[in-house]
């Protein structure tokens, strides 16, 4: 699989994946299915050790993006972000594959097609090789989505927000309920809790910035469901 270093937070379905280098972490993003899906291979530059965020579909476009050189990473860990099916249509073949640990919410787990190794909630950690992500539990899209935050201590935050948050708006809900649910999670522990230069990684399409997105939250309200 090509990889393009020079990362902008744009990827289209059949083409190259991006990848952006951090000190302590690589971020590798793709785009995989029908649904133009992001996934993400996160790589702890310390260990070689990997964790995924949403094996989304295609198993052999994701095995690309593992690679398959005796120096790949170690694919630890699998992270689905909710239970909504374009988001997990590889997970038993990559876990399987790779003898991976999976990880979701207990809210959304009964719906995956294997059981989760290990269940998180809101404030738990996942670690990739030497580096922590913290579990943001985001209650609207689905009643157990998550986001996983990376604060790097060498420069500013980056989010992975499955469907719960998009450049322009809350990912879908279906009931006044749910959307009042997932905005007020969003602003009490995103937009009230990290600075305007978090970097956010969305389920599909481009990537945005916290600061971008944050002069439109009243809008979005009045928007509604």
């Amino acid at each position: 699989m090509d990889v393009l270093e020079d990362y902008a937070g744009h990827v289209a379905p059949g083409g190259p994946a991006a990848r952006r280098t951090l000190d302590a972490l690589t971020i590798t993003k793709v785009s995989v299915g029908p649904m133009d899906n992001n996934a993400y291979l996160l790589v702890c530059r310390a260990t070689n050790e990997a964790l995924l965020v949403d094996a989304a579909a295609d198993p052999v476009r994701l095995s690309d993006l593992v690679g398959h050189s005796l120096g790949r990473p170690r694919l630890k860990t699998v992270v689905t972000t909710h239970q909504h099916a374009d988001h997990w249509g590889a997970l038993g073949a990559v876990a399987g594959a790779n003898g991976s640990n999976t990880v979701a919410h207990p809210a959304d787990a009964g719906v995956l097609p294997i059981p989760p190794d290990f269940l998180v909630e809101h404030g738990d950690t996942v670690r990739v090789g030497e580096v922590t992500l913290e579990v943001i539990h985001l209650r609207g899209h689905t009643p157990g989505s998550i986001a996983l935050l990376y604060r790097d201590p060498n420069g500013h935050p980056h989010l992975f927000t499955g469907d719960s948050l998009f450049p322009g708006g809350p990912g879908r809900t279906t009931s006044p309920e749910d959307f009042t649910s997932l905005m007020d999670d969003l602003e009490a522990q995103v937009f009230g809790e990290l600075p305007d230069d978090t970097w956010f990684y969305p389920g599909h399409g481009d990537d945005s910035t916290i600061g971008a997105e944050r002069p439109k939250l009243d809008e979005w309200r009045s928007r509604g469901w």
